[in-house]
């Protein structure tokens, strides 16, 4: 009995500061990092209760100076295989139910449930077992894009659009990030912190897997295929962004950054680079000043002055050389 207190208390410190993984910045960070300590304070346990039987038998059972004799016939122990076969069962039954319940709570169920198709269709998809259409269903044409996976809504945000809507596309080597409301694109992801943000992630090429650690979220990049990401962010910071997925040649080098930043920091950010991607610009930057006529170069100066057209028309024939 002592040694099962002790076992327990070292399984369950243990679990708890073990300091395995990064730091966590979204909220669906937490719910994760409690499926993988629930998970490491039972492995921790099973591996010390295993050796430890381990090194006590070896030492309590090891065989005497002088004794060539055998050891005593087992022929086995029904009651306690019966034990370390339940006991491992209902471990993993239990770990099963609780991995789902933080899947759903992630939004893992969203994606499929707001496709609006059946699992029929979405079997179809996937092999030739349901080729043939269902009764009901044979106007329907399921395209693979239309099948949405990933990580979306949380159960109590489902049918609400998120605060903020990036679409990103992964390429070799690179990921793009495009804010179509506002027209931007980088090669850097900006976030608010603690609002909703939803990726809709694609592939132009290969499969692309995209990994936020710091977040605990990953989610393949597959070509012609829809994928998404919705996740909250709880902590100001860059995070890293690298592809896990082997993509090529220069796959290692296939990473990037989020910046998680305050709304009006995120705003800032939005509106210089729109202003930056403006397809006028360029336009608007190649006047040469050298180049304006008298009334063009002293327009601006003289509405912001308050000067009527008399009066910049008398400075020019009064005052201006020819």
């Amino acid at each position: 009995m002592l040694f099962g207190i002790v076992i327990t208390l070292l399984s369950l410190w243990y679990g708890q500061n073990n300091g395995l993984m990064p730091v966590a910045a979204s909220a669906e960070a937490t719910d994760v990092d409690s499926l993988f300590q629930l998970m490491l304070t039972i492995s921790f346990g099973l591996t010390l209760l295993v050796q430890g039987v381990l090194v006590i038998a070896f030492f309590r059972f090891r065989r005497r100076p002088g004794d060539n004799s055998d050891g005593p016939p087992i022929h086995g122990n029904l009651s306690l295989e019966i034990l370390w076969t339940a006991i491992p069962a209902f471990t993993v039954l239990a770990v099963g139910i609780y991995s789902f319940e933080i899947y759903n709570s992630m939004g893992g169920l969203d994606p499929m449930v707001s496709g609006q198709h059946s699992m029929a269709a979405h079997a179809r998809m996937h092999g030739s077992a349901i080729a043939a259409p269902l009764p009901g269903e044979e106007n329907s044409t399921p395209q693979a894009n239309q099948i949405a996976l990933g990580i979306g809504a949380r159960p109590d945000d489902m049918g609400q659009t998120a605060d903020v809507v990036v679409d990103v596309s992964g390429i070799q080597y690179a990921w793009l990030f495009n804010y179509a409301d506002s027209g931007v694109m980088a090669g850097e992801l900006h976030v608010p912190v603690g609002q909703d943000v939803q990726l809709n992630i694609a592939a132009q090429d290969v499969i692309h897997a995209f990994w936020l650690p710091e977040l605990r979220l990953k989610q393949d990049a597959i070509p012609g295929m829809n994928t998404e990401l919705r996740f909250t962010t709880t902590k100001v910071g860059t995070y890293a962004i690298v592809c896990a997925e082997l993509c090529g040649g220069y796959h290692g080098a296939m990473r990037t950054q989020m910046i998680v930043q305050t709304p009006e920091e995120y705003q800032a950010w939005l509106q210089e680079n729109a202003v930056a991607q403006n397809p006028n610009l360029e336009q608007t930057l190649a006047v040469k000043p050298s180049e304006l006529s008298d009334p063009e170069f002293l327009a601006p100066y003289a509405e912001e002055m308050g000067v009527n057209e008399e009066l910049l028309a008398q400075i020019q024939t009064e005052v201006l050389p020819h």
